[in-house]
């Protein structure tokens, strides 16, 4: 659970709104953010209010079985909730548009998860980074199609959708999605530029070894 108060969880959400905002991650409405306070309780963003304009009273509080306490959270909440039943550890879940990352599991549907095994930096700082099944917004399938990928991924691109991040600390499921996009635009540009090659076989082995030593958070 999360170490600040209520007051300061609730300001921390909106600087990671005003982040994702001014990087093009989100537009106007698009995306939720969630903290949790407690074993029973999580903060949460509004639904229908541009996550670039947060205040902290905007912020909405429920408790983990989906009870409103304060406000109107996301319809996309059963997706965060699903993230927090699995997941003990996870303290903050951050869902995006990066743009980039959402294009490829549109231009190719028949990814499973992103070509990780192209990028040292992928494998060490995310393992691998999956393509959920697309669901439709606001659906108890949101949070299901998760459920295979937890709690081993912390970084999803969900498909058609944009992608979903989750943390110890928020600023970890924030750097998800900076982690993500930036291998997007990579791979992107390599396959403009002549095609995607992968690293030697024994090369992705070590650097597998490498990630399964480490503490398994999001770098």
């Amino acid at each position: 659970m999360s170490s600040l108060t209520a007051r300061d969880a609730a300001l921390f959400i909106t600087e990671i709104g005003r982040r994702l905002h001014q990087r093009g991650w989100l537009a106007a409405a698009d995306g939720n953010i969630s903290v949790r306070m407690s074993d029973e309780e999580i903060l949460m963003t509004p639904t229908g209010v541009h996550k670039g304009y947060l205040k902290e009273t905007d912020i909405c509080r429920l408790t983990l079985d989906n009870r409103i306490l304060f406000g109107r959270p996301s319809g996309e909440r059963l997706m965060h909730l699903a993230v927090f039943q699995k997941c003990p550890q996870a303290v903050a879940v951050v869902h995006a548009h990066p743009p980039v990352a959402t294009a490829w599991s549109i231009a190719r549907p028949d990814l499973k998860e992103l070509p990780a095994e192209c990028l040292s930096e992928v494998i060490l700082a995310a393992g691998r980074i999956p393509i959920v099944p697309y669901a439709q917004p606001g659906t108890q399938q949101m949070g299901d199609n998760l459920l295979p990928f937890l709690p081993d991924c912390r970084l999803m691109v969900l498909g058609r959708h944009g992608a979903l991040a989750w943390g110890e600390p928020l600023e970890e499921a924030y750097n998800g999605i900076e982690r993500l996009e930036h291998a997007a635009i990579t791979l992107g540009h390599a396959q403009a530029l002549g095609g995607l090659t992968t690293l030697p076989a024994e090369e992705v082995a070590r650097l597998r070894e490498m990630r399964a030593r480490m503490s398994g958070r999001t770098l």
